[in-house]
């Protein structure tokens, strides 16, 4: 994994996570040494942690297939011992299936000494075989264990096909918060979390295992996302999965979860763009509402209110842009769109509230409107326009 600058005071601040070496062996790590681990992240194929299925579907699975494996070599065994005995290969594999499945018609030709005690070596070692393989493959159908691993097989197909999307790591309360708001809005959505049973009948794409192991990042489709949201319960988890994003994804978006004031600048240091303190900005809405209770309440509505037409949207002057290098006054957003500029944020970072007409729209420059669905629809259009 690439180093990020900072890396190493913040992991010096933080200490890493008990039986943990590094960033990308700590998930296999986690599953030997802790006992709570036992349930999840354990790959069907190969052991490893790829796709974070749960390991509960792993036994069953691996039983069906090492059963399945011995049949098999049975069928063969009887097939090549009836064929050096003189049978047709058609002729050797009836025996041999009609044999160890107790079906028992005739023999095809008639058995020789020899014969006779392969059949019963055949007899005593396929017939157990045969109704060991049914009674596990019976057993995963009434359980559900195949049904539940080709659920898994569609959502991970369904994650494979996904681009533009956001990762949610974390499914607590700010999480679930994060997750109700991108859906009112239409974003796709891959929440992960290592609990299986909070994830339970999600209506989202989702991914079980430990989110600081890399492959789980990739296995959300990290790769073709838009944003991740690390919402963790402690810092130390939220600035290793910010770590990990970052050097997978030097361009994402990543939104970061800081419990406390101190953390928000490690966290911004291991690559996140922002770092949120819920608690802090709930207290500070809160004094909002008992000083300027009004303001905060139409703040509040064209925000987060699912109901209300009015939204408050950025877009961004590319470059371009038909509007790239114009003023404002030549733009005549109010005009075309309807929609109302409260403020724009410069190439340089600088915020200006109700801009003049006269100020200039350079490449990057973000607008910041406040308008319907419709009105704001139109903005992008009326920016983007060749």
């Amino acid at each position: 994994m690439a180093r990020v600058p900072g890396a190493a005071s913040v992991i010096g601040v933080f200490g890493r996570p008990r039986n943990v070496k590094s960033t990308r062996t700590r998930h296999r790590l986690s599953v030997i040494s802790k006992p709570r681990c036992h349930r999840f992240c354990v790959d069907i194929t190969d052991g490893e942690c790829r796709l974070g299925w749960i390991i509960t579907l792993v036994g069953p699975l691996r039983l069906i297939g090492r059963a399945l494996l011995a049949f098999a070599l049975v069928l063969l065994a009887g097939t090549v011992g009836y064929v050096i005995l003189g049978f047709g290969v058609l002729d050797a594999v009836y025996q041999t299936v009609t044999t160890v499945t107790t079906v028992g018609f005739r023999e095809v030709h008639p058995l020789t000494a020899a014969g006779q005690l392969f059949t019963i070596m055949l007899i005593l070692m396929g017939v157990g075989t045969a109704l060991y393989t049914f009674g596990v493959l019976l057993e995963a159908l009434i359980e559900g264990h195949l049904r539940q691993r080709m659920e898994r097989w569609r959502m991970d197909r369904q994650i494979s096909q996904m681009t533009g999307h956001i990762i949610v790591c974390g499914w607590g309360r700010v999480g679930r918060a994060s997750v109700r708001y991108l859906s009112s809005l239409g974003k796709p959505i891959v929440v992960v979390d290592r609990d299986p049973d909070r994830l339970h009948d999600l209506e989202h794409p989702t991914v079980i295992g430990d989110v600081t192991d890399d492959r789980i990042l990739e296995a959300a489709g990290i790769a073709r996302a838009n944003a991740l949201i690390t919402a963790l319960d402690t810092d130390a988890s939220n600035v290793y999965v910010t770590l990990s994003s970052r050097a997978l994804r030097p361009d994402l978006v990543i939104i970061a979860r800081a419990r406390t004031e101190e953390s928000k600048s490690k966290l911004l240091r291991a690559g996140a763009n922002r770092a949120v303190n819920p608690q802090l900005i709930g207290g500070r809405r809160m004094a909002a509402f008992a000083l300027q209770p009004h303001v905060s309440e139409f703040l509040d509505v064209v925000m987060h209110d699912e109901t209300l037409d009015y939204r408050i949207e950025e877009v961004e002057i590319t470059a371009t842009s038909p509007l790239a290098g114009r003023s404002l006054a030549d733009a005549a957003l109010r005009e075309a769109t309807g929609a109302l500029l409260l403020a724009i944020r410069s190439a340089t970072g600088q915020f200006i509230a109700n801009p003049i007409p006269d100020t200039r729209l350079d490449p990057r420059t973000i607008l910041i409107a406040l308008g319907t669905s419709t009105q704001l629809d139109a903005v992008r259009h009326h920016v983007d326009a060749h």
